[in-house]
């Protein structure tokens, strides 16, 4: 276990570097392995743990994985050879569920653990699962594994339930290489699923309509290796923005695509923050104090949830009452932390009603999951005194060089590892 320390109450200024999209890279990582001639070269990949323990399962499968000294990432397909995901590397997150797709559309046989990932509420992979059988493979689930085969996946007219990402994304993956032609209606629109749609054709598939509600998808016999550089990481700039807001700070983001925060941009906004755009920047100047504004989370073109918790923590000092309705995940746990640090912050159900408090204090908190965790570093940022996030770990699933890149607009943090749960090495 690793925690982060920060001492609080210095506003955020200067200017910072946004990585890559890390629900994106996980997503064209395993793409890449569906290339049987040459190989993919990724350039824009955060080094991230997620990034990393997906990669770490395309080497155990058999795909030869590489970084060369300007950080771009390899993936040679070819070489896939195995049909069975290790349970150690997909318990981690739920993205590794994206092998399954891979598999079945490259060996017709798969053989996935049912995924883990963070403690937000049960996120079961039905759709998944039932998708594949609609493309034509035998699934069963037993002893903790989905088992699904087929010769060669077939194209169906598939209905998604709830518009959900992983599983759009999933059946892209699978479908490439089916026979026939695939329609994917109600499909998520995020940002992410139309850089893997944009990938893919890159690669030779042909897929029509990602970023609407429907995505046609005629398989081919084959893809190839291309260079391909990901988008933005979206989630990572608002994440940013909120950091800058709370502090009173002023912040310029760079490597930043301003119409994927277009809603988030709007609420900072309402909130009293003034950001401007120019070209792939975005510069955000902070009040001394920020309004209080409501939130509803949907899906993309709607407020991320990935975005709530940040959301709400910045929301704990601004002047007046936020109402913050979540409809996507359980993702409230992480409210009694915020609360230590004096929140005043009342659930109900799906929504979360936080009253603006004049100041926050450090305390010792428990980070419960990626999105958590940011959101209690946002607010330790501003809080008086010092904060101690332990299980900081969790937070280098999704933000690269996190403390580093902190520590370079003028924050006051750094990490400790824990030799012993009970004690904290100090420096």
């Amino acid at each position: 276990m690793s925690v982060l320390i920060i001492e609080g109450g210095r506003p955020l200024r200067g200017s910072v570097d946004i990585s890559g999209a890390k629900n994106s890279a996980l997503a064209i990582v395993v793409a890449a392995a569906l290339a049987t001639e040459g190989e993919c070269v990724l350039d824009n990949i955060p080094q991230g743990s997620d990034v990393n323990t997906i990669c770490q399962i395309l080497q155990d499968l058999g795909v030869e994985v590489w970084y060369d000294d300007q950080r771009r990432l390899h993936v040679r397909g070819e070489t896939l050879s195995k049909h069975k995901a290790s349970y150690e590397l997909v318990r981690r997150m739920r993205a590794s569920f994206y092998s399954a797709g891979l598999l079945l559309a490259r060996l017709g046989k798969a053989e996935v653990p049912l995924p883990g990932g963070c403690a937000i509420g049960s996120r079961p992979v039905d759709f998944h699962i039932k998708g594949f059988a609609q493309l034509g493979a035998e699934v069963v689930i037993e002893h903790g594994y989905m088992k699904a085969e087929a010769t060669r996946l077939k194209g169906a007219h598939i209905y998604i339930n709830r518009s959900s990402v992983g599983t759009t994304i999933n059946l892209m993956i699978a479908a490439s290489l089916a026979e026939g032609t695939t329609v994917l209606e109600n499909a998520a629109k995020e940002p992410e699923v139309v850089d893997l749609a944009i990938f893919l054709n890159g690669m030779g598939a042909k897929i029509r309509g990602a970023g609407t509600e429907s995505i046609r998808i005629e398989g081919v016999e084959k893809l190839r290796g291309i260079e391909y550089s990901i988008i933005p990481d979206r989630i990572e700039a608002g994440t940013f923005m909120l950091a800058t807001a709370i502090t009173g700070g002023d912040v310029v983001l760079r490597n930043v695509v301003a119409e994927h925060l277009r809603v988030p941009i709007v609420k900072m906004e309402e909130a009293g923050v003034r950001v401007t755009r120019s070209g792939t920047e975005l510069r955000v100047v902070a009040p001394r104090r920020l309004k209080a504004v409501d939130v509803e989370t949907l899906p993309y073109p709607g407020f991320p949830t990935d975005l709530q918790q940040p959301f709400v923590a910045a929301m704990c000092l601004a002047d007046g009452t936020s109402v913050v309705r979540e409809t996507i995940f359980d993702r409230f746990r992480y409210v009694d932390e915020l609360r230590r640090m004096g929140a005043d912050i009342k659930t109900e159900q799906n929504t979360a009603i936080v009253r603006g408090v004049p100041q926050l204090t450090g305390a010792p908190v428990e980070v419960t999951d990626l999105r958590a965790g940011a959101a209690l570093a946002i607010a330790a940022l501003a809080a008086q005194g010092r904060t101690e996030l332990y299980g900081a770990e969790i937070i280098d699933r999704g933000y690269e060089f996190f403390e580093e890149k902190l520590r370079s607009l003028g924050a006051n943090i750094y990490r400790e590892q824990l030799t012993n749960p009970r004690e904290l090495v100090i420096k």
